[in-house]
């Protein structure tokens, strides 16, 4: 389920670097991103997170609080099912209160070509995506963004967008899955605690990982499918089976 929290920044990404200049409306689309993420040094908001299948089924809910910090800092704060994903730029701890346990991986193996990356204003978002309108829908207008790597876990992701303001992301997986974030009570550049980008593993719970050594901050390059997916896979895994009955609540 955590599984989104790597796609969150990629509705943020950037237009396509071709040789032909943009459409007009894609051109509207990229100017909407990049009046959504321009200036933007910090952001808190509520988020609610669906998932469903190939068939339309709904098959995952939570919901939280989300900090981000530029460069590179964030926190995920998921309190159905309760879970802690915090990143300082250079290392992410991934806590699961359930599972008493908190999985340690650099932020480079699992960030590098992700979307998350970009969301943290250190990635070449020109290199990465190509990017299209996506027409006017749900009261939003939306962004179409395309990972040029091939290699990517996902094959499309739209972004909608309200005046400046980031409002919903859409993810389509290449399973056929589409991850589906809402954004309420957004704060643009609010002041923050450093040291909400920090995290200490608490007594008696199991460690996995360890932090990386020599500050290695992510890059905008295509990320180690192994590491990242292995990464994904084990956010997504924890009690798997309570989250396709809850439903989420409605603010």
């Amino acid at each position: 389920m955590r599984r989104a929290w790597l796609l969150l920044g990629a509705a943020l990404a950037t237009w396509a670097a071709g040789a032909d200049a943009p459409a007009p409306a894609d051109a509207r689309a990229t100017a909407r991103l990049e009046a959504a993420i321009g200036g933007l040094s910090s952001l808190r908001a509520e988020f609610r997170q669906t998932v469903t299948d190939a068939k339309g089924v709904e098959t995952e809910c939570a919901e939280g609080t989300v900090t981000l910090a530029r460069p590179g800092r964030f926190r995920w704060e998921y309190r159905v099912p309760a879970q802690l994903i915090v990143s300082d730029g250079t290392t992410v701890w991934l806590y699961d209160v359930d599972l008493a346990q908190v999985t340690i991986r650099p932020a480079a193996d699992s960030l590098a070509g992700s979307p998350a990356l970009l969301l943290s204003g250190q990635s070449d978002l020109e290199a990465e995506y190509d990017i299209a309108d996506g027409g006017d829908s749900e009261g939003l207008a939306w962004s179409r963004l395309t990972p040029k790597a091939t290699d990517s876990d996902f094959r499309e992701l739209r972004v909608g967008i309200a005046g400046s303001e980031l409002k919903r992301m859409l993810l389509l997986d290449r399973l056929g899955q589409t991850t589906r974030l809402e954004f309420e009570r957004i704060e643009r550049n609010p002041r923050l605690d450093a040291a909400a980008f920090r995290f200490t593993p608490p007594p008696g719970v199991d460690v996995v990982g360890r932090a990386p050594t020599g500050g290695a901050r992510p890059k905008a390059r295509s990320a180690d499918s192994g590491s990242a997916r292995s990464l994904r896979s084990r956010l997504s895994s924890s009690r798997r089976a309570s989250r396709r009955s809850r439903s989420c609540r409605v603010t």
